[in-house]
């Protein structure tokens, strides 16, 4: 190749690299930058940021929140948000789920000679939904049994062992294990007995996952009195809202604890209750910070 056409190859590369940096790199950030600065998109521009009446910055009305104490009890004046496996809860550092799955319903049980913070457990998705259920239960004076739940909060799952079918049943057990049950707790198992055989405690460190894993209805209602978004976690971690069921849910402990009738807390309900997106599109919800603001400014606790 000829070096007056290497050099003209160059140059066209040189000036296409120019004006894209121009349009791209200059150009298209001040567009969407002076865009910003027009009324009613600036704020959304920098973060949805709600405030106090002070100027004091409270959060972002897109990021969810929590409304506990410094040792992670829920505030009864306050609205709780949904779960959060984001970091710590509602970190936009870490956002995600949790990762765990439908088939989640084994725990990993912790070495019992370890400090109960660093012992290895980890809670299944089952057992997770069956402890917020009851939590939330006991917060809120209702019953929080859940099916394929145990009274306790962990979920209701037996290792069935003994020779099994064609289909991969066991015909006759030989040994049944609650696997969410250890035997460093001073309970018995949520049932005595299995098709005949008696139910064992978990013992840390054994393999049951020779035997078919059984999870146990119980009696539990269908629907539980604690919705579904009061237990799972969202996809992100960081949703904002939580359902009008959980909502109402919650409006009796807020009104006494703040001194307020429950008509009051529901009338701030509604003012922060969005319907339907163009009136078909998902499903009604509240925005829990807006919410707690208004509570704030109309019925601030007495001292």
């Amino acid at each position: 190749m000829k070096i007056s056409n290497l050099i003209r190859l160059h140059w066209a590369a040189i000036r296409a690299l120019l004006v894209l940096t121009a349009i791209t790199g200059i150009a298209y950030p001040l567009v969407v930058w002076a865009i910003a600065l027009l009324p009613g998109l600036h704020d959304k521009a920098e973060g949805s940021i709600v405030t106090a009446a002070d100027g004091k910055p409270l959060g972002s009305s897109l990021i969810g929140q929590l409304f506990t104490d410094a040792k992670g009890n829920p505030l009864p004046q306050y609205f709780q948000s949904r779960p959060s496996a984001a970091g710590d809860g509602y970190d936009p550092m870490s956002s995600g789920a949790s990762n765990l799955g439908p088939e989640s319903v084994v725990d990993t049980l912790g070495d019992p000679t370890q400090p109960e913070a660093d012992n290895g457990y980890k809670a299944s998705l089952l057992t997770l939904v069956c402890s917020r259920s009851v939590a939330i239960g006991q917060l809120e004076g209702v019953d929080g049994k859940r099916p394929f739940c145990t009274g306790d909060g962990v979920g209701a799952v037996l290792s069935v062992i003994g020779p099994r079918d064609a289909h991969g049943n066991v015909v006759t057990p030989t040994r049944v294990v609650s696997v969410n049950e250890p035997c460093n707790t001073a309970k018995t198992p949520f049932v005595n007995t299995y098709e005949g055989v008696r139910v064992e405690c978990a013992k840390y460190g054994e393999d049951y996952s020779t035997g078919q894993i059984v999870p146990v209805r119980g009696a539990a209602p269908a629907d539980s009195a604690v919705p579904a978004d009061a237990v799972t976690a969202s996809g992100s971690g960081l949703d904002p809202n939580i359902s009008p069921a959980y909502a109402n849910l919650q409006v009796q402990r807020v009104a006494k604890a703040r001194g307020v009738s429950a008509a009051e807390i529901e009338n701030a309900l509604r003012d922060n209750t969005d319907g339907r997106l163009l009136g078909f599109m998902g499903e009604p919800v509240v925005n829990v910070l807006a919410l707690n603001q208004e509570l704030d400014q109309k019925y601030p606790l007495k001292s």
